[in-house]
């Protein structure tokens, strides 16, 4: 689309979504941070703004904290990434920045919407070109541990990722190898 043909609006969205990007850099308040980070994923979820946040580096922003020890912030950016990942331009930058491996770590949160984040994320990057690191073992294995945990959202979106995700060898392969003793990843808390 020209630039003569762009929604006005659109501008305006471009230059919050810029605003909030310099916030987040600048800000020396965690709890600032934090609520950024929440609407930038917020933001996210709207297929008008992933150009966006493609040319405002967002994706990149969120991939960088998901590494962070700050527990809100990782929540936020894995929602954020969720959110992005429907799209296959951002499915394919994630996938091209390796972004896979720093969502499965997602999987040993304690929190439960980083969990629920992260198990959704990987499906959504489950690609022929990335099967095999989306659906590897520890993910399996780990898959079949939540899928036996007393939270229902967690036990059947696991239950979602085994049956849609899987084939039958590796579900199988993981529970020979596992026999459910997932030891190392925590279930998330109630």
């Amino acid at each position: 689309m020209s630039q003569k043909q762009q929604d006005p609006l659109d501008l305006g969205r471009l230059e919050y979504l810029q605003a909030l990007v310099t916030e987040f850099q600048v800000t020396e308040s965690l709890e600032a941070k934090e609520q950024v980070l929440a609407n930038l994923a917020n933001f996210a979820y709207d297929p008008k703004n992933y150009e966006y946040l493609r040319q405002l580096q967002v994706l990149d922003l969120f991939l960088d904290m998901l590494t962070e020890d700050n527990e809100t912030l990782v929540e936020f950016a894995v929602g954020g990434l969720c959110n992005l990942c429907l799209d296959k331009t951002n499915k394919d930058y994630i996938l091209a920045a390796d972004g896979v491996a720093p969502v499965i770590n997602c999987l040993s949160s304690s929190n439960e919407e980083t969990v629920m984040s992260a198990v959704t994320t990987l499906m959504y990057l489950t690609m022929p070109q990335s099967r095999q690191q989306t659906t590897a073992l520890p993910v399996v294995e780990c898959m079949l541990r939540f899928s036996l945990s007393a939270n229902r959202r967690l036990s059947n979106l696991a239950k979602v990722f085994l049956e849609d995700y899987c084939s039958p060898e590796q579900v199988e392969e993981a529970r020979n190898l596992s026999k459910h003793t997932a030891v190392g990843i925590p279930l998330p808390k109630d």
